[in-house]
C-alpha cells in the first residue's frame, strides 16, 4: 500500500544549500552534504536536492556534487538542475541517484521526457512544474527559469499531458508560496491529483507539520515536499535542520490511511 511521504527539499546555490522566498533572496543555510547527513541520522523519507543555478545559467549539471551526494545518502535521492539531454540523466542515475528531476527543459521541450524515459525508465524521471497563480484572475501558471518566464500553460492540464509523455512523478512548486510558510496551496495540489495517476509531490508553503497534515488528509497519498520547514527554527528563522520523528511521522501518515 503506498503511503505519503514527507521529503526535504534542498536548493544548491554556488555550490552551498541556500533558502529563497519566493525564489528570490537566498539565504545561505551551510554545506548540502552536511545536511544529508543530517537527515540521513532522522531518517528522512526520501530527499530532493535542486541546483537552482544550473538550468537559469545554461550550465551541466555538478556531476562532482552530485555522485558526492549519493555517495553519502541513504535514503532515496532525487536530483535536478541543469539536465536537458537523456545522456545526463543516464549520468546522473549512474552515479547512484534514484530520480532525475528536469523543470524547465521538461516544459520547453516535452519530447526530452520521452527519450529521457526510454534511457532509464519512467519511475526515475521527475517533472517538475514551478507554479504561480494570477492575483487577478485566480488562475495558475506555469514559469520557468526560475520563475522568470511565464508559459501561458496550466499546470494541470500540462501535468497529464507529461504522464502521457512518461513522466513518473510529478512535482508541484508554488512560487508564491516559496519560504513563506503559510501552507500548501490544496486546492492547485488536489486538482493535479486528480488528474494524474502517477505520484504527486507538492511544494511550497509548508510551516508546520500542521500543514502537512491538511495536505495529506485534503488531497490523500501524496508527497509532502518542505525546504523552510526542515531548515529553519523559530520565527526568527534561524538555521536548524530537522524532520518529524517517528511517532510524529506515524501520526502524520496516518491521516491519509485513515
Amino acid at each position: 500500500m503506498l503511503r505519503a511521504r514527507i521529503t526535504p527539499c534542498l536548493l544548491v546555490h554556488k555550490g552551498g544549500l541556500y533558502k529563497t522566498v519566493g525564489f528570490k533572496d537566498p539565504k545561505y543555510i551551510g554545506d548540502p552534504l552536511n545536511a544529508v547527513k543530517i537527515f540521513n541520522e532522522k531518517e528522512a523519507d526520501e530527499i530532493v536536492v535542486l541546483d537552482i543555478d544550473a538550468s537559469a545559467e545554461g550550465v551541466e549539471p555538478n556531476f562532482k556534487l552530485i555522485g558526492h551526494l549519493a555517495l553519502e545518502c541513504r535514503m532515496p535521492l532525487c536530483y535536478g538542475g541543469g539536465v536537458k539531454r537523456p545522456d545526463q540523466a543516464k549520468r546522473i542515475i549512474g552515479l547512484g541517484v534514484e530520480k532525475v528531476a528536469i523543470s524547465s527543459a521538461a516544459v520547453e521541450t516535452p519530447d526530452l521526457v520521452t527519450r529521457i524515459a526510454e534511457e532509464v525508465g519512467r519511475q526515475s524521471v521527475v517533472t517538475v512544474l514551478d507554479v504561480r497563480r494570477n492575483p487577478a484572475s485566480g488562475s495558475h501558471e506555469v514559469w520557468t527559469r526560475n520563475g522568470r518566464h511565464a508559459t501561458g500553460l496550466d499546470p494541470v492540464t500540462l501535468a497529464s499531458d507529461l504522464e502521457a509523455r512518461g513522466a513518473g512523478e510529478i512535482v508541484i512548486n508554488s512560487i508564491d508560496r516559496d519560504g513563506a510558510m503559510t501552507g500548501y496551496d490544496l486546492d492547485l495540489a488536489c486538482r493535479v491529483k486528480a488528474a494524474i495517476t502517477i505520484p504527486l509531490t507538492v511544494l511550497g508553503g509548508a510551516g508546520s507539520l500542521r500543514d502537512i497534515a491538511a495536505l495529506i488528509e485534503k488531497c490523500g497519498v501524496v508527497g509532502a515536499a518542505a525546504g523552510s520547514l526542515f531548515v529553519f527554527k523559530g520565527p526568527f528563522r534561524a538555521v536548524l535542520i530537522n524532520y518529524p520523528n517517528s511517532a510524529q511521522k506515524d501520526a502524520l501518515l496516518g491521516v491519509a490511511a485513515a
